[in-house]
């Protein structure tokens, strides 16, 4: 294990400041990290157990996947949203009490992807965020002496039938044009790769440089103890606002107390929209509620991290077991889970791989539901606040939250200190719900 250690610096000498991060998922855990090695001195504001099962860093598909540059919205996507309201069991799923309340989400959700330009647009300003996620991931995982629980094997969609690839074209054109490289595989290729896979799929397309994390709840816990071994104090209590005065933070409010600071940073995922009221900017973020399914000790399975493309989700060993994630539910942050969407991907995970017991049910595997943080048109939110330019912004980051929390993590820090930014914020500033 090692201490953070400083970045080298051409340009002037940054200040230091005491800097509180509020949220210790994977963005906030990797701001603090990055924010030590600038010479910051860092308190992490969390309420829950840093990486425990309440955080959509602990429960999602554990891929960190340089082709994850597609937003789901796309043109002619209106059509479906009466069966979303109709269907509760169905990928992307809107519950009728939550319906109104999600309307200027849906909204803004629909027009983003409304044409091929818009959906190419956002796949460039994606890009940045994903495009070496493994090799950041590798690196921090490495400094904070866990370097075995980030794999870089490759990602593996799979196909019905070229057909089924083929009119998947606007995915692949979009990836293809902001530099996503792959292989394909026909169907001996994939079956030489993946014997264990259903043979109803004929053909695969082979991310090679993507990777993946054995653990993601385990990695972000040992970020946190990384940053504490360097210096930051973490604080089990949950942020409430700030003290603002003539336009500087003075303190971050807390529930056990204000607590000073010169600078602050929010990473509270699915609950930082009230934050960042406080600080200027009123964003649009709506808790796209996940699900997994786990099966501990599970020797059945994938050889590759692998998504079954007429499911949408993602199946991969873990260090926990065999995991598929996926599903989409608006429903708030407070409705109870709907176990029936767990059910269905288990379902879904012994069809993929008929290796898996077939009289496997889900009262015998591990369930999980977790918010993830999204924003309409797929873009994190990222920068200064509007109101003080002390409050910097690092959630929002929807399905990409795992792999792009490295590159968040730098840029984050580079915005607390005043130095040239890693990758151009302005695609995610919070400005753009204005």
């Amino acid at each position: 294990m090692t201490t953070v250690e400083p970045r080298k610096q051409a340009n002037r000498p940054v200040r230091h400041y005491r800097v509180v991060v509020i949220g210790a998922g994977i963005a906030g855990a990797a701001s603090a990290v990055e924010l030590l090695r600038d010479g910051h001195s860092v308190t992490i504001v969390e309420p829950g157990e840093v990486g425990a099962e309440q955080a959509a860093s602990y429960g999602n598909g554990a891929w960190l996947s340089p082709s994850s540059v597609v937003t789901m919205s796309h043109p002619g996507l209106w059509k479906s949203v009466p069966g979303y309201l109709l269907d509760p069991l169905g990928p992307l799923a809107i519950r009728w009490r939550h319906f109104p309340r999600a309307i200027p989400w849906l909204f803004r959700f629909l027009s983003s992807g409304s044409t091929k330009a818009k959906v190419h647009a956002i796949g460039h300003a994606l890009r940045p965020l994903v495009a070496d996620a493994p090799v950041r991931h590798e690196k921090l995982a490495a400094e904070a002496g866990v370097g075995d629980l980030i794999k870089r094997q490759g990602l593996l969609y799979a196909y019905p039938n070229r057909a089924a690839f083929e009119a998947d074209a606007l995915a692949w054109e979009v990836r293809a044009a902001t530099g996503v490289k792959w292989l394909e595989l026909d169907e001996n290729d994939l079956r030489q790769r993946e014997p264990g896979l259903n043979r109803s799929y004929t053909f695969g397309i082979l991310i090679e440089d993507g990777g993946h994390c054995l653990d993601p709840g385990g990695y972000v816990a040992a970020l946190v103890r990384h940053a504490t071994r360097s210096g930051a104090v973490v604080r089990k209590t949950k942020a409430l606002g700030f003290v603002i005065e003539q336009g500087r933070l003075r303190a971050v409010r807390a529930s056990d107390g204000d607590i000073a600071c010169d600078k602050a940073v929010i990473c509270a995922g699915a609950w930082s929209k009230t934050l960042a009221r406080d600080a200027g900017d009123d964003v649009v973020l709506e808790s796209e509620r996940g699900y997994h399914a786990m099966i501990p000790t599970l020797e059945a399975g994938p050889r590759y991290p692998t998504m079954p493309t007429d499911v949408k989700a993602s199946i991969t060993n873990t260090r926990g077991g065999l995991r598929i994630a996926g599903q989409v539910e608006l429903a708030g942050l407070d409705a109870a889970p709907n176990w029936k969407r767990a059910q269905i991907l288990l379902e879904h995970l012994k069809r993929v791989f008929p290796e898996v017991p077939q009289g496997l049910t889900i009262e015998r595997v591990k369930v999980w539901m977790g918010h993830r943080p999204a924003t309409p048109d797929a873009l994190p939110v990222i920068g200064i606040a509007s109101g003080c330019s002390d409050i910097v912004y690092g959630f929002g980051h929807g399905h990409i939250g795992l792999a792009a929390g490295a590159v968040t993590g730098r840029l984050v820090a580079d915005l607390v200190s005043g130095k040239p930014p890693v990758i151009d914020p302005a695609p995610y500033s919070a400005q753009r719900f204005s």
